[in-house]
């Protein structure tokens, strides 16, 4: 597989034709954030969170699903993405109903940790405040729509990882939303195995265990990664 040859800010880096910018920089020990990416499942540049600078390009590229070039120089911090970024996270923040100090994923949450590591300290634009539903109709899981962020982690992680695709997308705009099968109640969701995958996956407390309380929801994406690593090298193969 041939390799290629890049800066990223400014370090010379090597990396692999089919790697992206995201796979390159984490490799070389540079930190881009983001909040729809998942290792082991597709990338789908969805929250833009990894936007980039390439020098010879005006517009911003996301990392994640922007393939490495020969001689592409990338710069992964500057006031402009600082900019961007705090811009999105504030949109996250304003669309929905974040209220991080009565939420079971307090302390735990990849949207809490990407606010503080931005500097976001409050937000510019005018709050939503929309009406959406808490679905506990699951015997063990719920779903709380307030807190979804639309990353689509659960969709790709049900699809690609359990095989069950039970989660998707309604709708379009801040008027989307998550939803199991033909947009039934998730306990009535008969394609859903209650794997728990989705619940790994979240990066807020929109999926949840039921019984959970303020700051109770910790999660623990090395299972995540131990059934694709297995699955990548056939190790259910006796």
């Amino acid at each position: 597989m041939a390799v290629r040859t890049l800066t990223i800010d400014g370090k010379p880096v090597s990396a692999l034709e089919e790697q992206t910018v995201l796979d390159a920089a984490r490799d070389a020990g540079i930190e881009i954030p983001t909040l729809c990416h998942l290792d082991g499942a597709t990338d789908v540049g969805a929250c833009r969170l990894c936007l980039v600078e390439v020098v010879g390009t005006n517009r911003l590229l996301p990392a994640c699903v922007t393939r490495v070039a020969e001689g592409m120089q990338v710069v992964t911090t500057s006031e402009r993405l600082r900019e961007y970024r705090r811009m999105i996270l504030e949109l996250l923040f304003a669309e929905r109903n974040h209220v991080c100090s009565v939420c079971v994923a307090n302390g735990h949450c990849e949207l809490q940790d990407l606010a503080i590591a931005q500097g976001m300290d409050h937000v510019r634009f005018d709050y939503l405040f929309p009406k959406h539903l808490v679905d506990v109709s699951h015997p063990r899981f719920g779903v709380d729509h307030n807190r979804c962020v639309l990353c689509t982690r659960c969709v790709r992680v049900c699809d690609e990882i359990e095989g069950a695709h039970t989660w998707d997308v309604a709708g379009r705009g801040s008027r989307a939303t998550v939803i199991t099968d033909m947009n039934v109640p998730w306990g009535s969701a008969t394609s859903c195995t209650s794997c728990g995958k989705c619940v790994q996956a979240c990066p807020t407390g929109a999926i949840f265990r039921r019984g959970s309380t303020v700051a109770e929801m910790d999660r623990d994406r090395t299972r995540l990664d131990f059934i694709v690593t297995a699955r990548e090298k056939k190790q259910w193969i006796g």
